[in-house]
Formats: structure tokens, C-alpha cells, sequence
């Protein structure tokens, strides 16, 4: 399959870990390494100065208030697609960066392919579903929380419903627009106002919601990932 080469930055305060990424990921076909910065000043200095398609970062590094890096980052660049790499597992703060717009959550422990993995992965514009994705996404329900029980059920189309679980399969939306016979400029209004509708900001979001509702059906196309989720549910 050809892929589009992809501008990729790299934000870590470690040295050594930042310019052993960049090397590794350098001689990956496709994937230019245009920025490494040791800080989030660094860094927005220098995407003044450069176009980045996806943002690898650690959130966890000294003086840096990680929830206010990310609405800095949605805000100015809302198109740079963020991975976070951290050692930090906590499930609370990584579904709350899910729910924040990121687009993976990485482990400084996982393999060099998990990392490949999730950087195609948001370059197409998905969400990389490894199991700290899962695991946080059901973080709610095993604590019996149910985030929309206050604003009660809200109808939606069948249309709208068959989107949902068309994101949850991890459908692109030229691929949803070809099963449901609609432009791709079509799909991208109806996700918007579907996530108005709910009232979430993110497809994390979208996805939370059809899960508590039973609008989602989960088939799980990877027994490790539906084994940690029945342990938790």
C-alpha cells in the first residue's frame, strides 16, 4: 500500500530518548522528522517556522501543565494530529486526554511497530485503538459513572447510528461515505452535528455515548483487546 509521507515533531526533555526516536523513525519510509523539541516553547517556536502532520509528545516533563498544552495545541493547530508517548498508565488521565482530542496513548515500554502503528494510523485520521485505549474508554463503566445520565436519551437517526458504528469499526470517512452513498463533505457535517447533538467534543466522545447507550455493537476484531474489556465490564 503507498502511503503519503507524513511531517512528524517530536517533543521529550530527555535527549538521548528524543534523538534515538528521531533516528529510528528517520529511516522509516515516509515519515519525516521536521522538528524535535526539548519543551513547549521550543516547540511552538518552531511550528511557526514548520508544517507537522502528527505530534509525538510526553505530557509529563518539567513546568508543563499537560491539559493546558493540549488547548494550546487544538486551539492553534486544530488539523496536527497528537500521539502521546509517556511511561504514565493511569487510566483516569488517559481517558481524559482521549476525551481531549488526542488521537493515541503510548507507553515508552511498547514496541517500535506499536509506535508505527499508531502514527499511520492517525495519519488517516483514526484513533489508534491499543489497549490503553480500551481500557480507558470503559474506565466510566467499571466505575458504575455514567457520563450522560443527566441530559437523558436523545434520539437519533438510524443514519446517525449506523455512523457511530462505523467509527467505532475505525472507518475513514471516505469509507463511510461510500457504504451510506453520501459525499465525504456530507459525513463530515453529519459527525459534527452528531457531536453537537450529544454534546461531546471529540469522537472519543461520540463513541463513549454509543457504548453506554447500546447504539455501538462491539465486535472486537482483536481477542486481546475484548478479553481486557469483559475483564473490566
Amino acid at each position: 500500500m503507498l502511503r503519503k509521507s507524513v511531517n512528524l515533531a517530536i517533543v521529550d526533555d530527555h535527549s538521548l530518548f528524543r534523538k534515538t526516536l528521531k533516528n529510528f523513525l528517520s529511516e522509516q519510509a515516509n515519515i519525516n522528522v521536521t522538528i524535535q523539541a526539548s519543551d513547549m516553547f521550543d516547540l511552538l517556536n518552531r511550528l511557526k517556522l514548520s508544517s507537522v502532520d502528527i505530534l509525538l509528545m510526553d505530557l509529563f516533563m518539567p513546568g508543563l501543565n499537560g491539559n493546558d498544552a493540549l488547548k494550546t495545541l487544538r486551539t492553534e493547530y486544530p488539523s496536527m494530529k497528537i500521539l502521546v508517548l509517556s511511561m504514565c498508565t493511569d487510566q483516569e488521565f488517559i481517558s481524559e486526554l482521549l476525551s481531549a482530542g488526542i488521537h493515541g496513548y503510548l507507553s515508552k515500554s511498547d514496541e517500535p511497530d506499536d509506535l508505527l502503528g499508531a502514527i499511520w494510523a492517525a495519519a488517516d485520521g483514526k484513533i489508534y485503538r491499543n489497549h490503553y485505549f480500551t481500557e480507558a474508554l470503559y474506565r466510566d463503566k467499571q466505575n458504575n459513572f455514567d457520563t450522560f445520565s443527566q441530559g437523558g436519551e436523545i434520539s437519533l437517526s438510524d443514519r446517525e447510528k449506523k455512523i457511530l458504528q462505523l467509527i467505532w469499526e475505525e472507518k475513514g470517512n471516505k469509507e463511510i461515505a461510500d457504504e451510506l452513498f453520501l459525499g465525504i463533505r456530507s459525513v463530515e457535517k453529519i459527525r459534527q452535528a452528531l457531536k453537537e447533538k450529544i454534546g461531546v467534543k471529540s469522537t472519543i466522545g461520540m463513541l463513549k455515548y454509543g457504548i453506554k447507550r447500546k447504539i455501538i455493537g462491539l465486535n472486537f476484531r482483536n481477542a486481546d483487546l475484548a478479553d481486557r474489556v469483559a475483564r473490566i465490564t
